[in-house]
């Protein structure tokens, strides 16, 4: 019978669609990278989602951010994201937190009723405890190293942490898991050099910030701000949600 999924069940079969209709994945950030991978992972059909984000859309995140226009500014986007997956699937079951991740919030969630973890985060200390309870689970993890500063999304790859190189991110992350005694780690990084963003104070959230009123995580408590745009964070987002509609479903291309 046909439905919203049949273009995708054309490829993968009806076996792999009630798989995703029965998965429950857990999407920790959804900010650039984070909600592009809820955006297509709803529309493959998985069943539940959790989404986990304490920011608010913010007029700067209009350049790369699915879930930012004009319309949704100010309001958080956990909740903007639930409304646009519920009209893309009214059966989807959505999950909301507006926290963020870190060893002190990590009491929240029990990994174990994950079919699968994204992580779309941007500190360490944050990736490290995702990884770190993944692990503990034994529940699957795909980690989004830097996609910040870069203009090239044609040199993303998926990897081994152990076997990236050049991202500054990835290079800190490597010597962190090796020192936890991870053995491995998937994750999608790229080898293009950062950019350096201009020094322009007119153009700067440090001088100007127009984060929404009460926003948790200010950008200007940021070490750094990296300069983005509309198609590097994307397409990260859309390499991840690939890689965990693959693994949910044990997809092969050869065996088709």
């Amino acid at each position: 019978m046909l439905n919203q999924f049949s273009r995708t069940e054309l490829i993968f079969g009806k076996d792999a669609m009630d798989i995703l209709a029965s998965s429950r994945v857990a999407v920790f950030g959804i900010g650039g990278v984070g909600g592009y991978t809820v955006e297509a992972l709803a529309r493959s059909g998985v069943g539940t989602l959790d989404i986990i984000d304490d920011d608010k859309v913010c007029l700067t995140n209009i350049n790369r951010q699915i879930l930012a226009t004009r319309k949704t500014v100010g309001k958080y986007k956990v909740d903007v994201a639930k409304e646009r997956i519920l009209e893309i699937n009214p059966e989807c079951v959505v999950n909301t937190y507006k926290t963020f991740y870190l060893p002190d919030t990590e009491d929240m969630f029990d990994f174990t009723e994950y079919d699968y973890i994204v992580d779309a985060i941007d500190t360490v200390t944050g990736k490290l405890a995702l990884v770190m309870n993944a692990k503990k689970a034994g529940t699957p993890i795909i980690c989004s190293m830097g996609a910040g500063n870069k203009i090239n999304p044609a040199m993303f790859e998926v990897a081994d942490i152990y076997d990236t190189s050049v991202c500054p991110l990835a290079k800190v992350m490597r010597y962190e898991c090796r020192k936890r005694g991870i053995k491995s780690l998937k994750c999608v990084y790229s080898k293009e050099k950062p950019i350096r963003p201009v020094n322009d104070m007119a153009i700067s959230c440090r001088e100007h910030c127009i984060c929404p009123p009460d926003t948790a995580r200010k950008c200007t408590q940021r070490r750094d701000i990296p300069g983005s745009n509309a198609f590097v964070p994307s397409v990260v987002g859309l390499i991840i949600a690939s890689e965990v509609i693959k693994d949910l479903t044990s997809f092969d291309r050869g065996d088709r």
